[in-house]
């Protein structure tokens, strides 16, 4: 029986990078999609049943072509992860306003339209798995996050419009809030001081990923809120 397939975006050195090696060692072969093409071939030939996309998901011809291709390989995927992320940091009155356009491009119209290509044919199936990775900027307003939390806050109703819709018809689509550092090289070096119990482990981000994936149809999750043992909040 051949393997089942996962597209996820934004497979950087962290979080996406470990949302691939825990579904491909799950059964899933990858479609990767980044815009590192170095890092996605890197990492292809690190972990099996993987295959690298490099593509800007701002891109719409781009992004379709992109898809095209997996389905041409693969198929039509039944996990969609969007894991792409654009984020700045600033006051309303000191950000670029064409960040905060690019930041909604790659958080809430790649995702729209990678939902719009892929949804249909889980719905014709009858099941399938969307999950969007977000962070407490989807549910507040900082005044230093003007260019990142607007988008993230849009991403968040978009994914429940969308499992309002598509729940029914048996896809299950479900919204991650990180509320947490998570453990990467920079962010070591940001927050040297910190302990290890500090950061959240890409790894277990994946892990909780992947139960989203496979809950039972009578209990599925849509908001779920992941942190530390000892994060305030």
């Amino acid at each position: 029986m051949s393997r089942p397939l996962a597209l996820v975006t934004g497979v950087g050195p962290g979080t996406g990078s470990a949302i691939v090696r825990r579904l491909a060692a799950g059964g899933y072969s990858v479609a990767m999609l980044a815009r590192d093409a170095e890092r996605l071939a890197s990492l292809e030939r690190e972990v099996a049943d993987t295959k690298a996309y490099p593509c800007d998901v701002t891109d719409i011809e781009q992004l379709d072509r992109t898809v095209a291709a997996v389905q041409g390989d693969f198929g039509s995927p039944s996990v969609l992860v969007h894991n792409a992320v654009g984020g700045a940091f600033g006051s309303f009155q000191d950000i670029d306003p064409q960040i905060l356009e690019r930041n909604f491009q790659v958080n809430v119209m790649a995702f729209l339209h990678l939902a719009r290509r892929l949804a249909p044919t889980m719905v014709e199936r009858g099941e399938g798995t969307i999950v969007a990775t977000g962070n407490t900027s989807a549910l507040r307003g900082r005044a230093n996050f003007a260019g990142f939390a607007p988008t993230k806050a849009a991403q968040r109703i978009l994914a429940e419009a969308m499992a309002r819709d598509l729940g029914p018809k048996g896809v299950h689509v479900a919204y991650v809030v990180i509320d947490a550092v998570i453990d990467l090289v920079w962010t070591r070096k940001r927050y040297v001081d910190r302990p290890d119990s500090f950061f959240i482990k890409p790894a277990a981000i994946a892990d909780e990923i992947w139960h989203l994936i496979h809950q039972d149809r009578s209990a599925w999750s849509f908001n779920v809120e992941i942190r530390p043992f000892g994060e305030t909040w």
